[in-house]
């Protein structure tokens, strides 16, 4: 097996709680010549911020327990600048989009996303006037499932308190979520 040379400024940081998700894409980046760091939430992040300086992170939006993706862009944000952020996420809406931009990430991508979306993503800082505009308007079942999603996320993924904000039962929010099938 041939070794690829790591170019230390190649780092880069998953935030990612699905361990097996992360150790593929830590693989794939590897053999790309990335060093990766992996932290499973906000806290281990900021761990590792005091002994690596990584130039690049890939943050999961939802991650188990009370850590937030969103918080963990704005966390490494103002650690580092100058890093480059993208955000992964099944949950993929209008607001958090927004909000992920807004924090500090540099692209907001939704899964399923390989290592070819994600590298190209860091190297498409800069916008673009010549995106094609669509002439469809937004359905309203995609208006209802970012509603639905931005009251989760408010709600850090609460699903009784989502269901009483939202005015619905909470079995009906469940089913809903469930025929959505995202991860």
């Amino acid at each position: 097996m041939t070794e690829t040379t790591t170019d230390p400024d190649r780092v880069l940081l998953i935030v990612e709680d699905d361990e097996a998700f992360a150790r593929t894409l830590g693989r794939s980046f590897e053999r790309r010549g990335y060093r990766v760091l992996h932290a499973a939430n906000v806290d281990e992040a900021a761990g590792l911020l005091a002994d690596h300086t990584p130039g690049y992170a890939v943050v999961d939006l939802k991650l188990k327990g009370n850590s937030s993706g969103l918080a963990c862009v704005q966390m490494l944000h103002q650690h580092d600048p100058e890093m480059l952020i993208v955000v992964l996420t099944g949950y993929a809406s209008i607001n958090t989009a927004v909000e992920a931009v807004k924090l500090g990430a540099c692209q907001y991508l939704a899964k399923p996303s390989n290592t070819d979306d994600i590298e190209a993503a860091f190297d498409h800082v800069a916008g673009s006037a010549d995106v094609e505009l669509t002439a469809r308007a937004t359905s309203v079942k995609t208006l209802e499932w970012e509603h639905i999603h931005a009251v989760l996320a408010e709600t850090e993924f609460n699903i009784s308190e989502a269901a009483r904000r939202l005015g619905m039962h909470r079995r009906t929010l469940a089913r809903k979520l469930e025929k959505q099938r995202v991860k």
